[in-house]
């Protein structure tokens, strides 16, 4: 499948806004670094920081732990995944205001899709466990496609359901870097969603085109494009 995107515009109503998930819809640093850290102590090595976790932890696990673990990287992957499962849904956590922007994107007749670097069973069990499958009309994980965010092939099977259509306009959401990599190779608008702004030259290679504090601030620029109704209460 080619991604149905010619030349997405801020200047035209998105057709499509793909999210990517961990702490740009739901705060999971928490359990990222306790499931980590877990493995790393296992291997002897010293524990990571928040704020480690927070700048090195990008890629999906089979693109990272083979760097990070060598040729012990799947046992180190076994015992990630050990920990992880005994807490990502009792820590998993909505960022404030983004129930609100779903709901209205949703009701705006926008689509949703998700792209993520989380394993794709995990990631639909936690949007499932926040009962938020609804908003969503295509998610794609880790594993779930050729190859791992930021490649060109996550947005492909994320647009698999979307208007078929070879012009539709597609905005890229996410808190990282990798996120406007993958944005900006497939064609799509990439918008940076966080409440802390870039660290210097954190987007030197990939830039967002527009960068929110939080979902109001999405809903609003929307609803300034005339992209959203402006009586929408959010």
């Amino acid at each position: 499948m080619k991604i149905p995107v010619l030349k997405s515009s801020i200047k035209k109503k998105p057709d499509v806004i793909i999210f990517d998930w961990d702490n740009t819809l739901v705060d999971t640093w928490p359990v990222i670094a306790d499931s980590l850290n877990a493995a790393l102590s296992a291997f002897d090595k010293k524990p990571w920081t928040m704020q480690q976790v927070k700048t090195k932890v990008k890629h999906s696990l089979r693109d990272s732990f083979p760097t990070l673990f060598g040729q012990n990287w799947k046992s180190a992957a076994k015992i990630f995944y050990k920990r992880f499962e005994m807490i990502h849904t009792k820590l998993l956590c909505p960022i404030k205001g983004i129930p609100e922007m779903l709901d209205a994107l949703t009701e705006s007749g926008i689509q949703l899709s998700i792209v993520s670097n989380k394993r794709g069973d995990y990631l639909r069990n936690e949007i499932d466990f926040l009962n938020w499958c609804h908003y969503f009309n295509n998610i794609v994980g880790a594993n779930d496609a050729e190859f791992d965010k930021p490649s060109v092939k996550t947005i492909e099977m994320a647009l698999k359901y979307a208007s078929k259509s070879e012009n539709i306009n597609v905005w890229f959401v996410g808190d990282s870097n990798i996120d406007m990599e993958c944005a900006i190779n497939s064609g799509c608008i990439p918008i940076l969603l966080r409440k802390n702004p870039p660290f210097i030259d954190e987007f030197k290679d990939f830039k967002p085109t527009l960068h929110f504090l939080n979902g109001r601030q999405l809903c609003e620029k929307l609803k300034s494009l005339n992209y959203l109704e402006k009586n929408n209460n959010i």
